[in-house]
């Protein structure tokens, strides 16, 4: 009795038809969901690339004529794109230096310690995140401008909107990212680890440079090329703080009204290949970091 009761289940279908091809769609649905976004999305840079190889003649970049090596072998060949590049470059590296120090400092300062502001600091770090970037950049302008009245400058100077003002504004909205980036990787910090080092004799500096820091970089290298990105690709905070300098997103707004050039998609396919290496270098050592789960539990057992 028991052995065809078994064999009636096993002989029962699984479902109806409809259930089935529920199912299927289901399992199916997700992935076809993601592949079509992802290709949504990497359509315009494969298209840039592509339009990187386009014939140089011509001022637009609009249209396909054929193929050619010409704007690779001088991606620099357009007045006042060499000046632009270094200037955002400059812009971009140090605006990520700065603001990578600063951020691992404060992030470290509102996760491990209590003082008195923490509340409006946490408040302050958050508020460039939040306030749209028109707004962001009409405040640094005013604030630069308003310069004429500071007591401590001499009559009838100010502020001039230069490199320095687009540096400064760069790192101001650079440090909220790192700061989010950095609290992020901080949770859940192995502070036994720590703990044992200076159990051992080391005092706070070595333990900083010895386990915290190596067991932080993964955060600190995301925030610096989070920060980099941000800096290297902002046109509205930048617009109203340069003044007669220009970056590389001034000058794509520029050279639009007339027709882009070819060099312009060549700039931009560095960045990108080049932005996308170093996603990958990060994700290396976040993973030669990562524990191996049997030496973890061989460790444990033992």
């Amino acid at each position: 009795m028991a052995a065809t009761g078994e064999a009636m289940v096993r002989a029962r279908p699984s479902g109806t038809s409809w259930q089935r091809g529920r199912r299927a769609v289901g399992r199916w649905i997700l992935p076809a969901y993601t592949f079509l976004a992802v290709a949504f999305l990497a359509l315009p840079v494969l298209i840039m690339i592509a339009f990187s190889f386009n014939d140089t003649t011509g001022r637009s970049n609009l249209n396909w004529r054929s193929f050619s090596l010409d704007a690779w072998l001088d991606p620099l060949g357009q007045p006042g794109l060499a000046e632009a590049v270094t200037t955002s470059l400059a812009v971009a590296v140090l605006s990520t230096i700065i603001a990578t120090i600063l951020g691992v400092l404060i992030g470290l300062a509102l996760v491990r310690h209590r003082f008195s502001g923490r509340g409006a600091l946490n408040l302050l770090i958050f508020l460039p995140m939040a306030t749209p970037e028109i707004v962001l950049g009409v405040s640094l302008l005013t604030l630069f401008l308003a310069s004429t009245q500071w007591t401590f400058l001499p009559e009838g100077t100010f502020f001039p909107l230069s490199f320095r003002t687009i540096l400064i504004a760069h790192i101001m909205f650079n440090i909220s990212y790192v700061v989010v980036t950095i609290r992020a990787r901080l949770q859940g910090f192995p502070r036994h680890l720590e703990e044992a080092a200076m159990d051992l004799g080391a005092n706070e500096w070595t333990t900083f440079w010895r386990i915290t820091f190596p067991l932080i970089l993964p955060g600190v290298l995301a925030a610096a090329l989070l920060a980099f990105s941000l800096s290297i690709d902002d046109y509205v905070v930048t617009v109203f703080t340069s003044g007669p300098a220009t970056t590389f997103p001034l000058f794509i707004y520029g050279a639009q009204q007339r027709g882009i050039p070819v060099q312009i998609n060549v700039i931009g396919t560095i960045i990108f290949v080049a932005a996308v290496g170093f996603v990958l270098l990060s994700t290396v050592i976040a993973n030669r970091q990562r524990p191996d789960p049997v030496e973890a539990s061989g460790e444990a057992d033992a």
